[in-house]
């Protein structure tokens, strides 16, 4: 029941623009053409984007009639900023920094490549199971800004993201990419919430 009343939420939406004039034309009709699913190692994210895949299908398959109206799904991977150092405990009186060698570093990144080359991968794998047209993106930086921010910038029409359903100490503390994008996105923005055996 709850699925049904979420798939009759998100139908895409028609907004008519009235005429300016009675004699004009008829009204138009605009319709949800870029959508962006962020994803990560968990599996609530890959929930999210089954999720679009299977209620949003018919917007984004790539046929002529499809890509003439220009719906695309864009797959976003935010990867952790590359820090250069790193703080250990230095005595009784607190930490002391210490740099990482340039060898340490390019092995960081080069971790990081692979982890979001693999996990793209698989959500393109998914997108091209049923016909999806599909765009992926790799962004380095803090995930909750840099999705708000590539959402602004590419004119995306709805962003979708999972829930990890994090307990209440752990979101006070660090915080949810979804409840801080759902506050600072600059579209429309649909949490799916993952059945609880695969919460992660």
């Amino acid at each position: 029941m709850a699925e049904d009343q979420a798939t009759a939420v998100m139908e895409p939406s028609a907004v008519e623009k009235q005429p300016e004039t009675a004699g004009a034309e008829a009204p138009t009709v605009t319709i949800t053409k870029r959508m962006m699913v962020a994803i990560d190692e968990s599996d609530s994210s890959f929930y999210a984007l089954q999720w679009v895949i299977d209620h949003f299908s018919n917007l984004l398959m790539t046929t002529e009639a499809a890509e003439a109206e220009g719906g695309l799904l864009t797959v976003v991977h935010v990867q952790s900023p590359s820090h250069h150092f790193a703080a250990f405990p230095a005595g009784p009186g607190g930490a002391t920094a210490v740099y990482a060698s340039s060898s340490m570093i390019e092995s960081v990144k080069k971790a990081q490549q692979e982890a979001s080359a693999a996990l793209l991968s698989r959500a393109l794998q998914m997108c091209r199971a049923k016909q999806i047209r599909t765009e992926t993106l790799v962004l380095e930086g803090e995930a909750k800004d840099m999705i708000c921010q590539a959402v602004e910038q590419m004119h995306v029409d709805l962003l979708v993201v999972g829930s990890r359903g994090l307990g209440k100490i752990k979101r006070a503390f660090i915080g949810s990419v979804s409840d801080y994008c759902a506050h600072h996105a600059n579209c429309p923005i649909l949490i799916v919430k993952p059945p609880k055996e695969i919460t992660t």
